[in-house]
């Protein structure tokens, strides 16, 4: 499928150069008019027919492939690099550890004294409920 008539069948003009989030938005609102599922069983072979192609036009455009040539959408190439690491994490070595940890620390102790205070209230009832007769148990 070429550019041109993938462009005219998401609904933008010909000679237009659409950022990606336009391409998928146009798609998205496309493929939910002309979805299979959304036609009666006789209407159901054209919808289909138009879904594919509308899927083709969607993928025609977001690889961007014209002629041998990348097709930048937005004139700007940009090169992602995944290092694994969060990007607050990164950020935090200079000197905002503590920004990261007090945070999880307070939720950590919460959770270890809120739980202490019902294991306490747990064992005092049922001591006193079941008192034991036993020297050696308290």
């Amino acid at each position: 499928m070429q550019v041109e008539e993938a462009k005219i069948l998401l609904g933008f003009p010909p000679n237009s150069r659409p950022d990606p989030s336009q391409v998928k938005a146009a798609y998205r609102k496309k493929v939910w008019e002309s979805h299979p599922d959304l036609f009666p069983d006789d209407q159901k072979l054209g919808a289909e027919s138009k879904f594919k192609s509308i899927s083709e036009a969607y993928s025609c455009l977001e690889s961007g492939d014209i002629k041998g040539q990348q097709y930048s959408r937005s004139g700007v190439y940009s090169r992602v690099v995944k290092t694994g690491v969060p990007r607050t994490y990164a950020y935090a070595k200079r000197g905002n550890a503590w920004l990261i940890g007090a945070p999880f620390l307070l939720i950590v102790l919460g959770t270890i004294g809120l739980g202490g205070i019902k294991a306490n209230r747990a064992y005092n009832m049922q001591k006193q409920t079941f008192p034991s007769h036993n020297p050696f148990l308290p």
